[in-house]
């Protein structure tokens, strides 16, 4: 067990109860997923990229994208497959195959070999993923720079308005980021439970889900294995989950699936 939390996680006895709504309650998780495998929904990672030849990733990465900065702070685009830099995006892949393991993913590059980027090259895979038409988009990653808050704010009402579904997942420092702390995105921070099912509805913003993160075993670059905790590992939970109700009730826009989530919460019952 960690020291020391991500900011923004809780433990389920830490939130405030939240009031039944009739009708609501009625929206079951059998209803929501049950026998969902996520079959042909199109799910944009954007991250540090994905190794495809991973068991845990079985070759289910449909296309790929990478974005980056040159030495002349010009954006380069390549659309040639690639390796995943550092094992971080192959981690989020694996954790949405275990939920919806018939999901089409995309590898959208931004991110290096210390896990770092540069914003626009981050701006730019996420408008990329949105005019390519992915459904679901897990973005495990964020910035703390004012200078992109507007930037990132046109891009996630483009998504909203498209109707696709961008799970962010929180930082984990007490800071602000973007996009996670938008209203029209899913933002997720992390809880103890390992059951990858057992998520929970914050109703005190600007996180809105809990999802597990803590010490969670996961799919790594090269073939390998990691034990990580963080709030980027709990968002492809969530990734998985919406991606799965996406595949039986195709369709469903932003704030549908977020009602869907919110009466399928563990704390809703």
């Amino acid at each position: 067990m960690v020291g020391t939390r991500p900011a923004w996680s809780h433990t389920p006895e830490e939130l405030t109860a939240l009031t039944r709504v009739p009708g609501l309650e009625a929206v079951t998780p059998d209803w929501a997923w049950g026998g969902s495998r996520g079959t042909g929904v199109k799910v944009g990672v954007i991250d540090s990229g994905i190794d495809n030849t991973h068991p845990a990733i079985a070759g289910r990465v449909r296309g790929y994208v990478s974005f980056q900065e040159d030495a002349d702070r010009q954006l380069q685009r390549d659309d040639a497959p690639h390796a995943d830099a550092f094992g971080h995006g192959t981690a989020c892949a694996d954790i949405i195959r275990r939920l919806a393991p018939d999901v089409d993913l995309y590898s959208v590059k931004v991110l290096g070999a210390r896990l770092s980027g540069k914003g626009n090259a981050f701006a730019a895979g996420l408008r990329w993923a949105i005019e390519a038409g992915m459904q679901v988009i897990n973005l495990s990653l964020g910035t703390t720079k004012q200078e992109f808050f507007s930037v990132f704010h046109e891009l996630a009402d483009l998504a909203y308005f498209r109707n696709t579904i961008l799970v962010t997942a929180a930082n984990n420092l007490p800071v602000v980021s973007y996009p996670s702390l938008y209203a029209s995105v899913i933002s997720v921070a992390c809880h103890e439970d390992s059951d990858p099912y057992a998520f929970f509805y914050n109703p005190v913003p600007p996180v809105e889900f809990l999802a597990p993160g803590i010490d969670i075993t996961v799919a790594w670059r090269g073939g390998a294995a990691m034990t990580v905790t963080g709030n980027s590992f709990s968002a492809p939970h969530i990734t998985g989950l919406v991606a799965k109700i996406l595949a039986k009730h195709p369709g469903l826009t932003p704030f549908q699936v977020k009602t869907i989530l919110r009466a399928t919460a563990r704390n809703s019952a």
